[in-house]
């Protein structure tokens, strides 16, 4: 396996024991595959961090724990990344754990794993239950600070959130959303990836409760569950409409838009509002097809650089008027679809 770092170096990076990738590196027997991919995705990390860090400035590793679709997972990445040269004066090097599902245990097993190896900080994307909490307060009892992304897990010892206010996100929706259907009676489709996801049920609640407010004559009809995943997300969407229920609009909190209006086509059915979240290939591709019709976006490099910043103040490296705020809600529609987004994901 080619490289040009030390051992110690790739370890740290890896989260393994030195005598472990030593044993990868030399193609030695009875090694995990879990393993040997461990070790080339922390080459690949080194790589990239040596062309765009500088060489100066306090190192601080930073965990990456993020349960989502390959999709949103991928922009969490892309954004770090990109931030990576600007974050001074440390100098940041992301160690990333990216699933697209992983069970409440493997979260757990996650985080003591980190405990015990040793971290500057975590950036976590998980669930809210009881034993991802305790499990992140216990992280901070040991001195590591914990940011939560996107969706929030307040009780747990987190230094702060970083993301969108995602109550006003659902009231954004179910403002747009009204304006489209004005006053008619109509079914409303819904879908969450996970209801313990704590920034997807305030989109919710939100919603909810302005809709009821606002426009009481539209009926929610909920296919959530599908972790935003294609197939699970297409299986529920086709179960809620097989009694024949006609959908006029869609909201979709947790992603799996492609297969949702696969499932609404296969019933011969086309919304008149389809709004989603996050600016993905997936997104970006359906907002130019007109599928969509507007997507609630919201700047995740500043989210990633207000997280990274929190750690820093947390290590005494930034005073606390150096953090930068995190990311408002943003309406796109197909004709303001932000140029540096657009030309990523150029057809």
């Amino acid at each position: 396996m080619a490289h040009r770092f030390l051992i110690k170096e790739i370890a740290l990076q890896a989260g393994l024991g030195v005598a472990t990738v030593d044993r990868v590196l030399n193609g030695r027997a009875h090694v995990r595959e879990h393993t040997r991919k461990r070790v080339e995705q922390a080459i690949k990390e080194l790589e990239k961090q040596e062309l765009t860090l500088a060489s100066t400035g306090r190192k601080l590793i930073v965990d990456v724990v993020v349960e989502a679709p390959t999709r949103f997972s991928n922009e969490v990445e892309s954004a770090l990344d990109a931030e990576l040269p600007m974050l001074h004066p440390a100098m940041v090097r992301p160690r990333f754990l990216l699933r697209e599902t992983m069970t409440t245990s493997e979260v757990v097993e996650a985080l003591r794993t980190i405990a015990h190896r040793g971290s500057h900080g975590v950036l976590l994307k998980a669930r809210d239950v009881p034993e991802v909490a305790e499990a992140v307060g216990e992280l901070q009892r040991q001195g590591v600070p914990v940011v939560t992304l996107v969706t929030d897990i307040p009780l747990s010892g987190r230094i702060a959130y970083a993301g969108l206010d995602n109550r006003v996100a659902g009231a954004t929706a179910a403002y747009l959303l009204g304006q489209w259907l004005g006053p008619q009676s109509a079914n409303v489709l819904i879908t969450m990836s996970d209801e313990h996801f704590r920034g997807e049920e305030e989109r919710e609640i939100s919603f909810r409760r302005a809709l009821r407010t606002r426009h009481p004559k539209l009926r929610l009809i909920d296919a959530s569950g599908g972790h935003g995943l294609d197939v699970p997300t297409e299986e529920r969407v086709r179960s809620v409409l097989s009694d024949g229920n006609s959908v006029a609009a869609v909201y979709s909190m947790g992603g799996g838009n492609i297969a949702i209006l696969r499932a609404l086509e296969s019933q011969q059915q086309v919304p008149v509002c389809f709004i989603g979240h996050d600016l993905d290939r997936d997104n970006v591709n359906l907002l130019r097809e007109g599928k969509i019709q507007a997507v609630l976006h919201h700047d995740l490099r500043q989210d990633m650089r207000s997280a990274c910043q929190h750690i820093m103040h947390y290590h005494k490296l930034l005073p606390a008027s150096a953090v930068s705020p995190s990311s408002s809600v943003v309406v796109v529609t197909p004709e303001n679809i932000p140029d540096h987004i657009a030309s990523r994901f150029r057809a």
